[in-house]
């Protein structure tokens, strides 16, 4: 009897926990979407006032790097693109890739001997850090860097935003080296 008590008053905990998980993915989500459309805004005004086709694959490319969380290969872009059932061909994505580049949809960095890309649109300042041996990488949150970079006074530049990236090995990386080494002196 007791127990069922306990569930019954911890029911509405359980609830606003899960309500507030489902209220953050679903904002997360309508920004996604608002994003999608100023981007697709964007590159629709661009290929008319130059005259370019608006193909699909342009289309189904920016979506599909518009989906993903972090940072992309050419790889992982081109194996979402197939789980689409939406085949595009290489020379295709890297020109398409090229023309994001110009209207700073999308930035480059290589990292690791491989070029990794990285939808821009409305993309805040942030940090990254890199893995040198096995090329992971992930966003750092660092307030105490975004505000001294925002604080530091440039000579005739204006600031939009910036991307920092921090190269070192990972802590998983870090423990297999170690092994390695132990293994070796033994």
């Amino acid at each position: 009897m007791f127990s069922e008590m306990k569930r019954k008053m911890n029911f509405p905990f359980a609830f606003r926990s899960t309500f507030r998980n489902f209220a953050r993915i679903y904002v997360d989500d309508r920004m996604k979407d608002h994003v999608k459309i100023a981007v697709r805004e964007v590159l629709t005004n661009y290929l008319e006032q130059n005259k370019r086709r608006k193909t699909p694959e342009r289309f189904a490319v920016l979506d599909a790097i518009f989906d993903f969380p972090s940072h992309f290969s050419l790889q992982e872009l081109d194996e979402l693109l197939l789980s689409r059932h939406f085949r595009v061909s290489r020379a295709t994505l890297y020109n398409t890739i090229n023309l994001f580049m110009e209207l700073r949809l999308v930035i480059s960095y290589r990292v690791a001997g491989e070029t990794r890309y990285e939808a821009a649109y409305d993309n805040v300042s942030h940090c990254h850090q890199v893995c040198t041996v096995c090329g992971r990488e992930s966003v750092v949150k660092s307030p105490a860097i975004i505000r001294a970079v925002d604080e530091t006074r440039l000579r005739r530049f204006r600031k939009e935003s910036f991307s920092l990236y921090i190269y070192g090995v990972c802590s998983s990386c870090q423990a297999r080296i170690t092994r390695q080494k132990n293994k070796k002196q033994l």
